[in-house]
């Protein structure tokens, strides 16, 4: 089974960083619980809540679908799964055409508008 956004598991813990703590997703992947992710509220010291070696409860928050990472927390007691299905902006229209309008256009816009941009700097620095 693959691990997905939302899976409460198991995990063991394999590495202790400043940062987080590694663990082993059932036997075949790894993943990080942030130091942010351990507990609520501030953790000076991540070795004083996690050891090499234990067995922890975690849920998945997130997997980077590029890199195959996968964030985990402790802290977190679910996932609203819902706003994996809103769109992050819904009356934007994501139309794109490829057009060659601006090939024939060269160096002529910066050319009409030097005069003007000169001016305006010189105002600026007198």
């Amino acid at each position: 089974m693959k691990p997905k956004v939302g899976m409460k598991l198991k995990v063991k813990v394999t590495g202790i960083q400043s940062y987080g703590v590694f663990v082993d997703i059932m036997g075949e992947y790894r993943g990080l619980i942030h130091i942010s992710e351990c507990k609520e509220g501030y953790v000076a010291n991540i070795s004083d809540y996690f050891s090499v070696g234990d067995v922890v409860d975690a849920i998945i928050i997130d997997i980077d679908e590029y890199t195959g990472r996968i964030s985990l927390s402790t802290r977190t007691k679910s996932v609203d799964l819902s706003v994996l299905n809103q769109h992050l902006h819904p009356n934007r229209q994501l139309q794109h055409y490829w057009t060659n309008y601006h090939i024939n256009s060269g160096f002529s816009p910066l050319d009409a508008n030097r005069e003007s941009w000169l001016k305006e700097a010189r105002k600026k620095f007198e």
